[in-house]
């Protein structure tokens, strides 16, 4: 039986990847996709999902959710994903249409209506939406089969400061809640999807594919490998956000521990940093499997093999 899913997305390139490799797996039933403010402002992240969905020849529910964090200022990433959120590539304009219900209504009114503990979140940006639907409506969180996402950093430390990881950052309070929330957590931090790095050859099999989705991921992909490159001497980019659904569909390919994961909120230089407990030396009750490692070579080609397959 397919594994029913939501997407929590600001895409983001690698969030768009994700999105495919979710589309074009059998194993993924992706009941919607809900956007939230975050590497670009909602209405572009919305119609990012939008154009996304429409290279898939798809018609998935999109509904746009939180426009800004709990508490703070919206903090976006334009000098790593463009001004779109989504350069590389022109998708012309969108024609899947955005669903009239807001993404947190959805959230909630579908763990309601599906049967307990069918329903994994994979929220690949702030966790504004995630947050909010737990506060709104407390009765879902006991429903929801486990959270997987992206976001945090431990051993390879922050990439927006030198603690915290972006996604993270963004809303620490809105993560703060959903690792304290009690739910089953699987998380992929930088610390693994540093380690799924693109290559030059992969990206030209991309291209070679022919299909639209082939095309569209080469054209991400060269335009955000660019950044990696400078910042961090890299010779590929990292696919962040498609770990997750990766995840979901061959966990084989992946290896963590289960550990304590806090959020700091007050910090004074570690606002947004994931406090991962690897050694187990504070005590605290472990919450999350925290990723550590990838089979990068298994994880590109689960990739080709199901982007091939999309139009």
């Amino acid at each position: 039986m397919a594994r029913k899913i939501i997407i929590d997305t600001d895409p983001g390139q690698d969030d768009a990847v994700a999105i495919l490799l979710a589309l074009a797996s059998p194993e993924i039933e992706v009941l919607g996709i809900t956007t939230v403010a975050g590497n670009v402002p909602l209405p572009l992240t919305t119609r990012n999902a939008r154009l996304i969905v429409g290279l898939c020849g798809r018609e998935v529910p999109i509904h746009a959710g939180s426009d800004a964090p709990l508490q703070r200022k919206l903090v976006t990433a334009e000098y790593v994903h463009g001004k779109t959120g989504l350069d590389g590539i022109d998708l012309g304009e969108p024609t899947v249409p955005l669903s009239g219900e807001d993404g947190v209504g959805f959230i909630i009114d579908t763990l309601r209506r599906e049967a307990p503990g069918t329903v994994t979140l994979v929220p690949i940006g702030p966790l504004t939406n995630i947050a909010t639907a737990f506060a709104r409506a407390p009765d879902i969180v006991s429903r929801v089969q486990q959270i997987v996402l992206m976001g945090g950093a431990y051993f390879e430390v922050g990439n927006v400061t030198p603690a915290a990881e972006f996604n993270i950052y963004v809303d620490p309070e809105a993560a703060a809640a959903v690792f304290a929330s009690g739910v089953d957590l699987v998380v992929m931090p930088l610390d693994v999807t540093h380690k799924a790095l693109t290559s030059a050859d992969w990206v030209a099999g991309m291209r070679a594919l022919g299909n639209r989705a082939g095309q569209a991921v080469a054209g991400w992909t060269d335009f955000f490998e660019r950044y990696d490159r400078e910042k961090y001497g890299a010779h590929g980019a990292p696919l962040h956000d498609p770990c997750t659904i990766a995840f979901l569909i061959r966990p084989d390919l992946f290896s963590g521990r289960r550990i304590n994961v806090e959020i700091e909120t007050t910090g004074q230089f570690t606002t947004g940093m994931t406090v991962a407990d690897w050694w187990g030396v504070s005590g605290r009750a472990a919450n999350a499997l925290f990723i550590r490692d990838i089979d990068r070579d298994g994880f590109f080609a689960l990739l080709t093999e199901r982007i091939a397959a999309l139009p």
